[in-house]
This record gives structure tokens, C-alpha cells and sequence, in this order.
């Protein structure tokens, strides 16, 4: 059963007749047909029009909906003879950040990014996505074991921050993350990163500073929750979509600020309505970066790189 947003309500009681109304059809009643094309088209118009106006914390809401798609998704959609790679070699396997070898469209690629999980269990496994040192530590060593087989490595984003828990604390956590960060920036093979749902924080952009960032059309990017940054501002964590409209976190707002350099459209509702076609769609956003970045020179990959990032808000006098 499709899961509804709470701005989707009016969306949800048309869906809900049409499907009492298919199985009347399915039952033998013919005398329905009208009827039910009219709340189809009615059902479509609602849709289209309620996701025409999205605001900040609507769009917040989409980008965390449970049935997106996850890593795995992607990686079972796109990529063939995957080979799971784990662990950091100096701690533990983390699998709130999932990587392997495999082949993108006929290319040999190095392939990381969040993993939620779906269920409690799955959810438990993974750490809702959210990686401890050991994690962004694994993805370090990805990143070089790609540099050095001359492979360009594609990140997947959707977390809503790095772990912050007092035992990731303790291994390093900032450190970790700085680290990769810096990893990103200095390798010389080329590096693309997409925002597939939630891009929280340095947990997000330790996967993310790339030479390409593509973002879906309903996924965030910010450098804080918008429930952290209101408890933070206001003292109240319920002003989350304050803090969401102030924030501008939404793709079209990065796209401006040339945070993103390319935004995919989503079906009709989000990704999670057309996992398939949304999953497609990213692939053409991923193959088209990766043609723009063959070829070129290692150390051209890492200068441009760097300076795409020491640009990121600069103002000309």
C-alpha cells in the first residue's frame, strides 16, 4: 500500500475511491468506467498541481518518504557484476555506507553511498544511514583503491547527518570526516556525486565534493536539519519548516547558488511512485557527467575540483 504524506491527504482519498472502483471492475461491474476515468484524471490534476508548489519542508518530507529508493536500488537498477567491498582495515565495518566495484553502462566504476535500510531491522543494520568514523574511513579507502586502478568513483547521498552518538565521538568522528572530505578534493580520477534524498551536513558532503553534483528534483541539501537548525535558532525544533524556507535547501535554490550543477527530474509524485524511471533517469544525469569528465588530466580533475569548492560563495568586489 502506497504510503501518504501528510500534505497528500486530498491525494490519498481520490486514490483510495479508485481503488474501491477497480475492484468493482474487477468484480464484473462495467458500469463504471466513466466514473472511474473521471477520478483518475481528477486524482492526476491533484497530484500535478499539489507537487507544482512545493515548498521548502514539503519538499523535506519528500526527500525522507521511506520508499525512495536506496542504495541498493540503485546499485541492483544500474550497476552489473557489483562486487561489495567492506570494512576500513583498521576498526570495523560500517553499513550506513555501502561501496563495491561494478560496471556503470559498460564502464568499469567504483560505486558508494548511504544506506538506510527499510524495516526495523534493516533500518537497525544500517543505522538509518547515518555513519560512525569507521564508515567515511571505508569510504577513504574506496576512493584510493579507485585512484589507483584509475576508476571514476559515483556517490550516492541520503543521509540526514553523520552518527552522533559519544562513541563515534570518541573514534574520531570530525577527524573522519575531514578526511574524506579532503579525499574527495584530492583525488585524480573523476568523482560524481548525486543528492538522492536527504544531504545532511558533513556526513553528506564527505561523499559529495565532487567534480559533478547532480541532484534530484525533491531531495535537500543543507548543512543542518531543519529541526536542528530551528532548536538551534529558536529553541524549538518544531519549526522545522521555518527553518527549511530560510535554509534554502530545496534543488532549485543550490542550482542558483551553483552548489549542484545539475537537478533530475522526478516522476509524477517523487521517486518513490516510479522507482524505475527515476532510477533511469539519474543513470542518464551520472553517464552524461562521467562523458563530460573523461579524458581529461588527473591533476586537471583535482584542480577544478577544488576550485569549484573554494568558489561556493564567493562574492566579487
Amino acid at each position: 500500500m502506497h504510503s501518504y504524506l501528510e500534505f497528500e491527504k486530498p491525494i490519498a482519498e481520490l486514490e483510495a475511491k479508485i481503488a474501491e472502483l477497480k475492484q468493482l471492475a474487477a468484480d464484473g461491474n462495467a458500469d463504471i468506467a466513466e466514473e472511474l476515468g473521471r477520478l483518475e484524471a481528477k486524482a492526476e490534476q491533484q497530484l500535478r498541481a499539489t507537487y507544482a508548489k512545493l515548498g521548502a519542508w514539503q519538499k523535506t518530507q519528500v526527500a525522507r518518504h521511506q520508499d525512495r529508493p536506496h542504495f541498493a536500488d540503485y546499485v541492483a537498477a544500474m550497476i552489473e557484476d557489483y562486487t561489495p567491498l567492506a570494512g576500513d582495515r583498521a576498526f570495523a565495518e560500517d553499513a550506513a555506507i555501502m561501496g563495491g566495484l561494478g560496471r556503470f553502462r559498460g564502464r568499469a566504476v567504483m560505486v558508494m553511498g548511504h544506506e538506510k535500510g527499510r524495516g526495523i531491522d534493516g533500518r537497525m543494520k544500517h543505522n538509518f544511514g547515518m555513519a560512525k568514523p569507521e564508515g567515511y574511513r571505508k569510504a577513504i579507502r574506496l576512493m584510493r583503491l579507485a585512484e589507483r586502478f584509475r576508476l571514476p568513483v559515483i556517490t550516492l547521498v541520503d543521509t540526514a547527518g553523520a552518527y552522533p552518538g559519544v562513541q563515534a565521538e570518541e573514534r574520531g568522528q570530525a577527524e573522519a570526516i575531514a578526511r574524506a572530505i579532503d579525499c574527495c578534493l584530492d583525488l585524480r580520477v573523476p568523482l560524481i556525486a548525486a543528492i538522492v534524498g536527504e544531504g545532511g551536513s558533513g556526513g553528506a558532503v564527505a561523499l559529495a565534493a565532487a567534480n559533478r553534483v547532480v541532484m534530484y528534483e525533491h531531495a535537500v541539501y543543507s548543512v543542518i536539519s531543519p529541526e536542528g537548525c530551528a532548536a538551534i535558532l529558536w529553541g524549538d525544533g518544531g519549526r522545522g519548516p521555518d527553518a527549511a524556507a530560510a535554509l534554502r535547501i530545496t534543488a532549485d535554490d543550490l542550482l542558483k547558488l551553483k552548489v549542484v550543477d545539475e537537478v533530475v527530474k522526478e516522476p509524477l509524485g517523487g521517486a518513490h511512485r516510479d522507482p524505475k524511471q527515476a532510477i533511469a533517469d539519474l543513470g542518464d544525469a551520472l553517464e552524461r557527467g562521467l562523458r563530460d569528465l573523461a579524458g581529461q588530466e588527473p591533476g586537471a580533475l583535482r584542480e577544478a575540483r577544488r576550485r569549484k569548492f573554494l568558489d561556493m560563495g564567493s562574492v566579487g568586489l
